[in-house]
């Protein structure tokens, strides 16, 4: 396999931007990316790699690097929770991810919808948490439950400021996810109109239709205000079910499963948080084999 050398923070930011929506998208829309061939001229590749290696094999290792303790980015630990949690306790026939999902001014990283609602917020070696307690407050206007997952530098100060009823999850140096305190369900907080701010306007329709309420028929200039009177009259509870519900439906993840079961281990978390359509899928697949001289003529 190819690998990468690296000693500067430049090269780490550069690798860590390879695994960006923009890179995955050209390559599924057209079978390259100037984006990626940009970021692979900023690397010292070390004198081992083969030009005729696959790209495939140096997203492997470049994310190899991603999750070397003390130098992870956010894409380590989003990895994790991908491969650990969404596909090692939950099926894709049952859950779905939500990836930087809007709740007023924050946005959740990674949430997962099955029976309940869950939110898993990143804060790496590399955050701060500064902001966090405002956006725990955002989270549980619309999620049932909360998850902190940080690293060893992080969290007994997580531990020390955040509620007791937030779950604190710990990402060890093999990328293992240990519970340090477990999450509780929490509905007390949920407020109908950051649900609504929350959804796409289908969706919203798709909970009236559940409570066998009508589509305001309004000009679109006076139609949120009047889906904002309809929500806040639903009780909250019941609206988060239902939204947990639509939402499955609406992101559903089975589109995309048999692209994942293509992609290398790397390269999953992003098929999920990436917007990509049917009939790119294969044409990403076969742009993994390019050899890495031949990337860097795309430039």
């Amino acid at each position: 396999m190819a690998t990468i050398r690296t000693n500067e923070n430049s090269q780490l930011a550069a690798i860590a931007r390879l695994f960006s929506p923009v890179v995955v998208q050209e390559l599924a829309r057209q079978g390259k990316s100037r984006t990626f061939a940009r970021l692979l001229s900023e690397l010292t590749l070390a004198d081992a790699i083969s030009a005729s290696d696959p790209i495939s094999e140096l997203f492997e290792s470049a994310f190899a690097l991603l999750t070397k303790k003390d130098l992870r980015y956010e894409y380590a630990y989003r990895a994790a929770v991908t491969h650990k949690i969404l596909l090692g306790v939950h099926s894709l026939n049952t859950a779905s991810m939500l990836s930087e999902f809007r709740v007023g001014t924050s946005k959740a990283d990674l949430v997962i919808l099955n029976g309940t609602s869950t939110v898993y917020e990143i804060k790496s070696e590399r955050d701060n948490l500064d902001r966090l307690s405002a956006q725990l407050a955002s989270y549980f206007k619309v999620f049932s439950r909360v998850n902190i997952i940080t690293s060893e530098s992080h969290v007994e100060t997580v531990l020390g400021i955040v509620p007791p009823y937030v779950g604190v999850l710990l990402l060890n140096k093999r990328l293992k996810i240990s519970t340090v305190r477990a999450a509780q369900d929490r509905l007390e907080d949920l407020c109908q109109l950051t649900i609504l701010d929350s959804l796409h306007r289908h969706e919203a329709f798709e909970i009236l239709r559940a409570f066998d309420l009508s589509i305001p028929d309004v000009p679109n200039t006076r139609l949120h205000a009047e889906l904002g009177r309809i929500f806040a009259k639903l009780p909250a509870r019941e609206l988060h079910e239902c939204m947990i519900h639509v939402l499955k439906e609406t992101r559903s993840l089975l589109p995309v499963s048999e692209l994942v079961g293509a992609l290398p281990k790397s390269l999953k978390p992003l098929a999920f948080s990436t917007s990509l359509r049917q009939q790119d899928h294969e044409r990403l697949i076969a742009s993994l084999t390019t050899s890495v001289s031949e990337a860097l003529t795309w430039a």
